[in-house]
């Protein structure tokens, strides 16, 4: 992370905590879940770092630090930087108090929905979130428009059936996106590991 920090500004007083302990201090209150004012006070001043996760969210530092991190853990698995194959999936999670929720009839939950994309080896490569009752095929369109720009080699998608709907396998061909449909087995009931690109056409991923 550090060719990524911040270069103190020429101008101005002294910063009140380095850039490193602000990403700790952020971490903390990601793990804890605690309110802002609750973080502990060896983290310096609350407010202070608050100012900086402002301020590293314009600049999408996180975001950054996420891809180069990812990019770093498929090279040493021995894989391309950048993916080629990805698996589209959504999670819907209760948010009873989220200023944009409704309720997944399906899965009786009011709340959110993730929509995310991970690569064959289950790493997170981009998520949104909509309220919980957008369906799956219409979030996977929002995922297709933004995946391309961080992972531009990206071609292969697979997903379960709720994914096959006209609107999005209509969309995917449009932007150049291939994408496979893996069904459940007749009579499967409980959770089962579905076959995938080992078995399915022996696509790799890098």
């Amino acid at each position: 992370m550090a060719p990524l920090m911040p270069k103190p500004g020429r101008r101005g007083r002294a910063r009140e905590i380095e850039f490193r302990e602000a990403i700790n201090a952020l971490r903390y209150l990601v793990c804890s879940g605690c309110g802002r004012r609750m973080l502990p006070v060896h983290f310096g001043n609350w407010r202070t770092v608050y100012d900086w996760f402002r301020e590293l969210a314009r600049v999408f530092l996180f975001q950054t630090i996420h891809d180069i991190e990812l990019m770093l853990d498929r090279e040493r698995a021995e894989r391309e930087a950048s993916p080629t194959a990805a698996v589209v999936d959504s999670q819907s999670v209760k948010a009873p108090h989220a200023a944009a929720r409704d309720c997944d009839a399906n899965k009786t939950i009011v709340g959110r929905k993730r929509h995310s994309a991970v690569d064959i080896d289950g790493s997170l490569l981009i998520v949104n979130l909509t309220p919980a009752h957008i369906a799956d095929s219409v979030g996977a369109m929002t995922v297709l428009d933004a995946i391309r720009k961080p992972w531009p080699w990206l071609k292969h998608l697979f997903a379960d059936a709720a994914y096959d709907r006209r609107k999005l396998m209509d969309k995917a061909a449009w932007l150049d996106f291939v994408v496979e449909i893996i069904r459940r087995r007749d009579g499967t009931e409980s959770f089962e590991v579905l076959p995938g690109a080992g078995s399915s056409g022996g696509l790799s991923d890098g």
